[in-house]
């Protein structure tokens, strides 16, 4: 059987390259995200009647600096500048309260 003169084996090649790129790129990352969380970050001081939780991502491979993203009770993310002062009270009082907790 012959091959339509547009079709070379190194088409069929290149076909399931695509493929395989399309099947990779759909998929979650494997290994996370490889990137900064916070892209801006607030320093303006939010109350702390208005937080519900605060996440502490140490820096790492993902990122170069911590990040402390806070989320507001009505469910809103917002990363905190780790250098404010009011930030790093909140840092070091989580990490004392983990440290009498072990």
């Amino acid at each position: 059987m012959s091959c339509p003169e547009s079709f070379t084996p190194g088409s069929a090649l290149l076909l399931l390259l695509l493929a395989a790129c399309a099947a990779l790129c759909r998929g979650a990352p494997m290994a996370g995200e490889l990137r900064c969380w916070c892209l801006q970050t607030e320093a303006a001081v939010i109350h702390p009647k208005r937080v519900a939780h605060v996440e502490l991502i140490p820096e790492g491979p993902h990122c170069g600096v911590q990040e402390v993203i806070a989320t507001t009770k009505h469910g809103k993310k917002v990363s905190l500048d780790p250098t404010a002062r009011w930030v790093q009270l909140i840092v070091t009082k989580i990490l004392n309260s983990k440290s009498t907790k072990l």
